[in-house]
């Protein structure tokens, strides 16, 4: 079969045989179906919308997670996936590195990326709301591998620069 069909982005060429869309179409998962039968590192509750089980997803994961007001999770990564973390409502503090000595603060609407193999450990800063985030990854099986790590006290806080945004304290 020829390469140069009219979607050069397909990784996989697109069915030749007629497909029942109805059955093989868009799938609705409602926030109350969400599965909690996934991979869970302690401190925090996750729960799958979209898997290889219940949609057939080839390379994607997503689904929530919930933090308890002033609890924080174990330190663990996820493998080689990579992670996406949408917070919905709540206060994120985010701690990271060999002994995670990083940290970073984020708020509704802002996204986290965690890269492949990063220790990293979810905090809900705040003392009385719950944290509330929706997370998607790189893969349809969620990796978590629990680690178990000796934390410095005084984490090192660090702002994200890109060339477009300067750093926080440059104004």
């Amino acid at each position: 079969m020829s390469q140069d069909h009219e979607h050069p982005h397909y990784k996989d060429v697109p069915p030749a045989a007629p497909v029942d869309w109805r059955e093989h179409g868009v799938k609705v998962i409602k926030g109350d179906q969400l599965d909690s039968n996934t991979a869970q590192t302690p401190g925090m509750n996750r729960a799958a919308a979209i898997n290889a089980a219940r949609v057939g997803a080839q390379k994607i994961w997503a689904g929530t997670v919930t933090i308890h007001p002033n609890a924080k999770t174990g330190a663990h990564h996820h493998g080689a996936l990579e992670s996406v973390i949408y917070v919905v409502r709540g206060q994120a503090r985010m701690r990271w590195g060999e002994h995670l000595e990083f940290t970073a603060e984020a708020g509704p609407g802002d996204f986290i990326f965690v890269p492949p193999y990063v220790p990293h450990q979810e905090i809900n800063a705040s003392t009385d709301a719950p944290l509330e985030c929706v997370l998607v990854r790189s893969d349809n099986e969620a990796v978590v591998v629990n680690l178990n790590i000796d934390a410095v006290e005084q984490p090192e806080t660090v702002f994200w620069v890109d060339p477009i945004h300067k750093h926080p304290h440059d104004h």
